[in-house]
């Protein structure tokens, strides 16, 4: 495998938990660097740091998968890095719609997995992740047996990692817009045209929160993208909504 040499002075950072490391804060790349694979991570006095995947067309060099030295980075680690995933978001209550995977806080760089009930959308937003898309994939359909996937790779921050913007079925085709429940309420989610993965997901507790503060309340919405707090709002009680 691969070795990246770290430079003296940048190791305390990594080995405090920084998850990437910088093109200019490498001593040495022990091997030929094509882009996309994984490496192996070490200080500038030969201590192990981690494995990661490597592009040397990015800034940011290695994005950390794991600080496990044995560890081997294949189908089998994305498929329980995504089961461990899914049992993270029910312990905290997330069974219909949620963010299944969000980049580097699950420990999966550039990668956003989003669920909308049967129907996920996903992001490989740097050049070692988009190598294990079919990987991906596969874990998704072997956990869920989901309706559909959907690529959601029309983001420009992809053309920095010198890969194309694209999107379309990762699954056999359906129909993209899609119905959820949130909150108690119904949405259309446009998974092909909406904004980003479709659909904010991440502000559902948001909306559920402004519950104690509307209600009998005059409330005006602004840049809330499909006006779901605007719904919300309504819903919970408020005397009038704009």
């Amino acid at each position: 495998m691969i070795k990246v040499i770290l430079k003296r002075k940048i190791a305390p950072r990594v080995l405090l938990g920084h998850p990437w490391i910088f093109a200019n804060e490498v001593e040495q790349v022990q091997g030929e660097l094509a882009g996309g694979e994984v490496v192996s991570v070490y200080t500038h006095d030969q201590k192990f740091v981690g494995q990661g995947y490597a592009n040397p067309r990015s800034q940011i060099l290695v994005r950390l998968l794991t600080r496990e030295e044995k560890v081997t980075i294949d189908e089998t680690f994305f498929l329980e890095k995504i089961r461990s995933c899914w049992e993270y978001r029910k312990r905290i209550g997330y069974t219909e719609n949620c963010r299944l995977v969000f980049g580097e806080a699950d420990g999966l760089p550039q990668l956003i997995i989003d669920k909308f009930n049967d129907y996920f959308v996903l992001q490989t937003l740097a050049l070692g992740i988009d190598r294990w898309k079919p990987a991906l994939v596969n874990a998704l359909q072997q956990v869920f047996q989901p309706k559909g996937i959907y690529e959601r790779n029309d983001v420009p921050v992809r053309e920095l990692e010198g890969l194309a913007q694209q999107k379309g079925f990762l699954s056999d085709p359906f129909e993209t817009r899609i119905t959820i429940q949130e909150n108690g309420l119904r949405f259309y989610v446009d998974v092909a045209q909406g904004q980003k993965t479709g659909y904010f997901l991440d502000q559902q507790d948001n909306r559920r929160a402004i519950a104690s503060i509307v209600k009998d309340a005059d409330v005006l919405g602004a840049f809330t993208y499909t006006g779901t707090f605007e719904i919300h709002a309504a819903h919970y009680g408020a005397r009038s909504v704009l």
